[in-house]
């Protein structure tokens, strides 16, 4: 969606102050990045969100009102907590006492504008805090309130440039602040109460004013920059409970847009901007909704998308079980898969997979889940890491079996985003793959979107990638995409060039499928999916992913598997004589070793590619990629070279079939 703005005469900046200032230049920014808000023709009538605030407003339990703390549980609840940490959790408890971030260094200095730096400064916080009210040591209480004069220092929540005060970090702060004003609060002094309870106050005021309803205001409500802030609000605004009447309108806010955000999830459980947003996001949908639960009594989980969440994360994992199918903007391909650079101490601190996997205990626990609860225990059972490992020692419920990965079917189609992964079974000896056709958010968009004027999509962490694949055996990923992109395009993928050009709107921006026809997306889709434990075949119809002046008329990807190897079959019919081109991506090395014989260099294992059909040109190239940019300008990114891609094309026709073969 886009807008256009005519002229208006705008105010400078040392004219404006405050919510007033800071939500003008964030709307700004989302006109061009269309995240969080935007503001459009007006429709008439009250805007959906004031009637879901009216309906479901969210208010703070009467018996909790004058009581701290009590956003996520009360002094009952901590002595539970208490008795867990030395008996059952007491594994789980040490182990994130020996990780909190607060004790092992001190906070970034104002204005603490290094990416994520605020972020973290909020993680600090409630680690802190809670290792205070659970050991008692004054250790923890003094990091935490060292932390937290540091939030209160930042006179920006976030970056200056971008978004001031009403995007991911004010989210994440708002949070932690509010978190630890709640659960420290009678240890508090009143100084120190009202230097966090005013800071809490003025952010959550500009952050409330940016996200407030009105008329032709509609929101990105499946896109993070919307929810991660909205979840720092509800918690705020129940730890602010009793010292605002603001507080009220703060969380019937918080609520209504969750009820959204759960709305447009896609009911098959898989995440459409991929699982390095699975990891990052998930977290605040679990925090908004179990302050709702506990604060308001108002519980709002039982939804399919988070019944199902379980089932996108662990067939995103690799058989290594440290890398990921990684469709969408998700880490940065060939060099995070190398382990070099700066990422992979955030990606992978100490070589292991940053997955955030104790979520899973939260939603094993809230329903009753064995799946979910063996899913998390097998991630366990990997190393990996969890940013907020600390929760665990609430979100752990050792009643609740742990189903093992073996009963577990190990491969899955999920039907809405048209997304199929497959494995040989659940061992880091397994032979896996990931094939995915269909629209950018899901099947279900197309049936919902019109009856939601309030929300606009926002999928540029989506890539253009329909008909794509990423292959993994012999104990390597054999080819995939190239990683987290400014401008996703379908040169990233293992997908089909038309005339060299690829799907949707590529190339004008971060957003490749802004202005671009829904109901033309939603053709793209997978019309057959026969999986089973020894071979598997898929045919998908990709033909709306391709702008209709390309002449393409069908395009069908057949993709199977069988005797450890895989096929690709492209036919196509085009009202034109055009060009079909298939891609094949590699992290270091192709080699061409005859006319129609490649090898894609892996280690331990290689792909061999033999194309079927003859007349074939072949290029291999490096792979180029406008790597992100900064916040608020992820399109204006530097080109980068990641690994190499083998491009094979046929001669331009109106009915062209390319067969291609690969196996290790």
């Amino acid at each position: 969606m886009t807008h256009t703005f005519g002229r208006r005469r705008f105010l400078g900046a040392a004219a404006l102050s405050g919510p007033v200032l800071a939500t003008r230049q964030a709307l700004a920014q989302d006109a061009r990045e269309a995240l969080g808000t935007m503001i459009g023709k007006a429709t008439g009538g009250p805007h959906p969100l004031e009637t879901i605030m009216q309906a479901h407003p969210a208010a703070m339990r009467a018996e909790l009102r004058g009581v701290h703390p009590r956003v996520f549980f009360t002094n009952d609840g901590l002595e539970q907590l208490r008795r867990r940490a030395r008996g059952s959790h007491r594994e789980l408890w040490t182990r994130a006492l020996g990780r909190l971030v607060a004790l092992r260094e001190d906070p970034p200095p104002a204005p603490a504008q290094k990416r994520r730096a605020q972020n973290t400064v909020a993680i600090g916080i409630v680690g802190a805090a809670l290792a205070y009210k659970v050991e008692g040591d004054t250790r923890y209480l003094e990091a935490a309130k060292r932390y937290m004069d540091a939030a209160v220092s930042y006179q920006v929540w976030g970056y200056t440039y971008s978004k001031p005060d009403v995007d991911l970090a004010a989210g994440h702060l708002l949070y932690g602040l509010g978190f630890a004003y709640d659960l420290l609060y009678e240890v508090l002094s009143a100084e120190e109460r009202a230097r966090y309870r005013d800071k809490l106050v003025r952010q959550a005021r500009i952050l409330f004013a940016h996200f407030k309803p009105a008329p032709g205001k509609s929101y990105s409500y499946s896109q993070n920059h919307c929810f991660i802030p909205i979840a720092g609000l509800a918690v705020a605004s129940y730890a602010l409970w009793d010292d605002t009447p603001e507080a009220a309108q703060w969380s019937a806010l918080a609520r209504a847009i969750f009820t959204r955000v759960l709305d447009v999830a896609s009911p098959d459980g898989y995440f459409y901007e991929g699982v390095e947003y699975w990891i990052f996001s998930m977290p605040w949908i679990i925090h908004a909704l179990d302050a709702f639960a506990h604060a308001a009594g108002d519980d709002m989980y039982d939804q399919p998308s988070l019944r199902k969440a379980h089932l996108y994360i662990a067939h995103s994992i690799t058989p290594n079980g440290q890398d990921v199918f990684d469709f969408g903007d998700v880490f940065e391909g060939p060099i995070t898969r190398s382990r070099v650079g700066e990422e992979p101490a955030r990606t992978h601190p100490n070589g292991k997979l940053h997955s955030n996997y104790n979520l899973l205990y939260r939603l094993a626990a809230r329903f009753r889940n064995p799946e979910a609860q063996g899913v998390a225990a097998w991630m366990a059972s990997l190393g990996h890491a969890c940013e907020e490992d600390y929760w665990s020692l609430q979100w752990f419920d050792a009643a609740v079996p742990a189903k093992p990965m073996a009963a577990i079917e190990p491969y899955h189609h999920f039907d809405d985003l048209g997304t199929v992964y497959w494995r040989s079974n659940w061992t880091p000896k397994a032979t896996a793959f990931a094939f995915r056709a269909g629209p950018p958010e899901g099947h279900h968009v197309a049936q919902i979107l019109s009856t939601m004027p309030d929300w606009h999509l926002e999928m540029g962490h989506s890539h253009p990638d329909a008909g794509s694949f990423m292959l993994y055996g012999g104990g390597s990923y054999l080819t995939g995409p190239m990683g987290y992109a400014g401008i996703p395009s379908s040169k990233l993928s293992n997908t089909v060039l038309i005339d060299g050009q690829g799907q949707a709107n590529e190339g004008g921006g971060h957003d490749a499928f802004r202005d671009y026809p829904y109901a033309r997306l939603d053709t793209i889709r997978i019309t057959s999916a026969k999986l089973g434990r020894n071979q598997a075949e898929i045919v998908a119809e990709l033909a709306g992913a391709y702008r209709p002046e390309l002449g393409v008329e069908r395009l069908e990807r057949r993709f199977t598997f069988a005797h450890n190897g895989w096929t690709t079959t492209d036919r196509m019919r085009a009202s034109k004589p055009v060009v079909l081109t298939a891609q094949l991506h590699g992290d270091t090395a192709i080699s061409q070793v005859s006319q129609r014989s490649f090898v894609i260099a892996g280690k331990p294992s290689s792909l061999k590619v033999e194309v079927q059909t003859p007349g074939a040109k072949a290029v291999i190239e490096p792979g180029v990629v406008i790597a992100a940019g900064p916040p608020g300008h992820v399109d204006q990114g530097p080109r980068e070279e990641r690994g190499m891609v083998l491009r094979l094309s046929l001669p331009a026709s109106q009915d062209a079939t390319l067969v291609t073969s690969m196996r290790f």
